[in-house]
């Protein structure tokens, strides 16, 4: 392993891949996804199940170029460059810690975290409707909108369109119980 890589014990970032692997569209193999990691300078690399998830070690500046170039890599690799959202440790710790809906009561099955390509502006977050979807709620925190649909995700009309058009970025929704996976994996 070359020496500017960091340990292999040493976990520090997960990408988030949006639209793979869903409905039987974009495949791309974890085997194929962490390879494409390594051979970007990545070390530790794991996938968590099948939709997109890979936590790896590497320094800061690799991690935030590699939200950039893992897509023409995978679309040299498959025909298609999905949106990479990287995070770092220290990132999904406050991104658990901070979930407004995530207390005692409320199902987890419900809850779910919109991680944003970039930061929305302050306009554009007051732009989203309270009353889009009655008896969801939302907040946004930074660089993610956390989602509370007891009527299912599957019903809601905080869509990742809707949500991609009014704040003028790109999110990937991940449920919370992957989103406490990926931070359990990391250590936290």
């Amino acid at each position: 392993m070359p020496a500017d890589r960091p340990s292999a014990e040493a976990l520090t970032h997960v990408a988030l891949l949006r639209g793979i692997n869903v409905g039987g569209k974009r495949i791309v193999p974890m085997k194929a996804l962490a390879a494409i990691f390594e051979a970007a300078g990545c070390a530790a690399v794991q996938t968590y199940i099948q939709s997109g998830n890979v936590l790896f070690a590497a320094r800061a500046d690799l991690a935030r170029s590699l939200a950039k170039e893992l897509p023409q890599c995978i679309g040299r690799d498959f025909g298609f460059e999905p949106v990479v959202v990287i995070r770092s440790r220290k990132e999904m710790a406050e991104v658990i810690k901070v979930n407004p809906f995530a207390r005692p009561g409320v199902n987890a099955a419900t809850l779910h975290v919109g991680f944003l390509a970039e930061r929305p502006t302050a306009g554009q977050v007051a732009s989203l409707d309270a009353d889009r979807s009655p008896g969801d709620s939302f907040s946004v925190r930074g660089c993610e909108i956390y989602l509370h649909t007891p009527n299912g995700i599957a019903r809601t009309r905080l869509t990742s369109a809707y949500l991609d058009a009014t704040l003028g970025t790109t999110c990937t929704v991940r449920n919370w119980n992957t989103v406490t996976k990926l931070g359990a994996l990391l250590g936290l």
